[in-house]
């Protein structure tokens, strides 16, 4: 991804900041998306597009912390970079426990606000990332029946095939039978390799 691929979403309600800033970050090849409001901010924002969002601290009815909080309540895992012009020590606690991934004070270094926006997008990629790769397994695991389901838990436990149908009260050849199809159906050969797909979308052996 370029970084041109990237965009970042600058939140200040100073005209005259908003400018400065945009024209920093256009000048390091990002694309940029300004508004004067959190509320113009949310009524155009697309989560599913890669990029950061650079949010002024103290704004009326919304300031920035609600608005963050706003992102994460909506399931937006949208990287966030705080500006402000006091150094509000609590403020800025709350909001790198929130996730933020830095807080700068006005007037803003461009060298500190390029570094914070490359380091976001690469928290950016990271989270997509993982987000495809658990919507991939979710999907693969949706193909499997009921039944493959269940030996699937029994799989990753370390059972046998002779154990699984003695617990599931059906034959060792059946067992086989399901065992092949969900291996098949998740693209995968090896128990290890069932092991770690399990792990990740977070399922448990069966005890």
């Amino acid at each position: 991804m370029s970084d041109g691929d990237f965009s970042v979403f600058i939140v200040d309600d100073d005209p005259g900041v908003l400018r400065a800033l945009a024209r920093l970050v256009a000048a390091a090849g990002y694309r940029t998306q300004t508004y004067q409001s959190p509320e113009a901010f949310l009524a155009r924002h697309d989560a599913a597009e890669p990029g950061c969002a650079v949010l002024d601290l103290a704004m009326p009815a919304v300031d920035g912390l609600a608005l963050q909080q706003l992102l994460l309540n909506n399931g937006s895992a949208r990287p966030v970079i705080f500006v402000t012009g006091k150094g509000d020590i609590p403020a800025s606690v709350r909001a790198m426990r929130a996730g933020a991934v830095d807080f700068l004070t006005k007037p803003v270094s461009g060298e500190a606000l390029l570094a914070a926006v490359s380091r976001a997008r690469a928290l950016d990629a990271q989270v997509r990332r993982a987000r495809n790769e658990t919507a991939s397994i979710e999907a693969r695991l949706a193909k499997l029946t009921p039944r493959e389901r269940e030996v699937l838990t029994h799989v990753v436990a370390g059972r046998l095939n002779k154990q699984i149908a003695g617990d599931l009260g059906t034959a060792e050849k059946t067992i086989k039978v399901h065992r092949g199809r969900m291996m098949s159906k998740l693209g995968l050969r090896t128990v290890q390799d069932l092991v770690r797909l399990a792990e990740r979308a977070g399922i448990p052996p069966r005890s």
